[in-house]
């Protein structure tokens, strides 16, 4: 059989952290119980508010209670009333002075849980449920996630044989511990029975920093360690300017090498000019020749003249 982990448990102490931060020896038990019942007083009381977490401090005279809501609005009410409201009705709950703080989902399309819980209830108004886990992955996609994954199991469609539905976008890498997964769970009640809704979303991968700040400071310890001679001190000076006028010399060797490139086709339209005038001169001293043969034809017609008298003459 399989062994499936809780996406934030396997994630702990690397890339999350816990929902609850306090610790305790003796009163364990009863530190427990009040999460639970703070959670599930939230919850109830602002089921429309879009509440997706709640995380709990406990501290040495108060508790600390923070939520991530997508409508703060809702939750806080006109000048704060519903704020009071809620810590008066939490500290008798649990007897402790209690602080409250709200904060804004600024995407709740990449909430895993308010992701869920959209789906669960468009199920209960009987919207078809392959029907909303697309529109989900739609609009998940478009909000920038790598990818998304949502499962409904029940009875679906009001079918007698409950059965599950997967469907998936994108990659969803759950044995990536670097991999930023978000893991979100609830159930939509109809009239013939709960459907579970689960819905995984990849942002993306959590790398670990890298530390410049001690690379910066292992130079500056060593400059500190060698302060008492000035020569180490002195070498370190010099070497800055050095590698400053480096790259000052090398800009006018530029600028000398373009005027040079201009000078050279000057030079080489002049001769060009010359060969023209040459060619012309040719064909003006072939004209006399041809006139030459003129006087030749001449000579014939005064022939023909002579011929012409001989028949007067007989």
């Amino acid at each position: 059989m399989g062994h499936k982990v809780h996406p934030f448990g396997f994630r702990i102490g690397i890339i999350r952290d816990w929902q609850s931060k306090w610790y305790a020896d003796k009163h364990y038990v009863e530190f427990l119980q009040e999460d639970l019942k703070l959670r599930q007083t939230i919850q109830s009381k602002y089921t429309g508010a879009g509440i997706s977490l709640v995380e709990i401090d406990h501290q040495a005279n108060e508790v600390s209670v923070t939520i991530y809501t997508a409508r703060p609005g809702i939750v806080i009410g006109r000048g704060g009333q519903r704020v009071d409201e809620m810590r008066l009705h939490l500290e008798k709950l649990i007897s402790k002075r209690i602080r409250l703080n709200i904060r804004e989902i600024q995407q709740p399309e990449l909430d895993a849980y308010l992701v869920a819980r959209i789906v669960a209830e468009q199920i209960e108004h009987r919207v078809a449920y392959r029907r909303a886990m697309k529109q989900a992955i739609f609009r998940t996609i478009q909000a920038g996630a790598k990818g998304i994954r949502v499962s409904c199991a029940g009875r679906l469609g009001g079918a007698e044989i409950a059965r599950r539905q997967v469907i998936h976008q994108g990659r969803v890498p759950l044995h990536t511990i670097r991999a930023d997964i978000d893991y979100g769970f609830t159930e939509a009640c109809t009239a013939l029975g709960r459907i579970g809704v689960k819905v995984w979303i990849y942002k993306g991968d959590i790398l670990p920093e890298l530390k410049e700040v001690e690379v910066e400071e292992s130079p500056a310890e060593l400059v500190t360690t060698d302060g008492v001679g000035v020569e180490p001190s002195t070498s370190v000076k010099e070497e800055a300017p050095v590698q400053k006028e480096k790259p000052v010399k090398e800009e006018p060797l530029v600028e000398k090498e373009a005027p040079v490139q201009k000078e050279e086709p000057v030079k080489e339209e002049p001769p060009v000019e010359k060969e023209a005038p040459v060619q012309k001169e040719k064909p003006v001293k072939e004209e006399p020749p041809v006139e030459k043969e003129a006087p030749v034809q001449k000579k014939e017609e005064d022939v023909t003249t002579k011929a012409g008298e001989i028949p007067q003459e007989s």
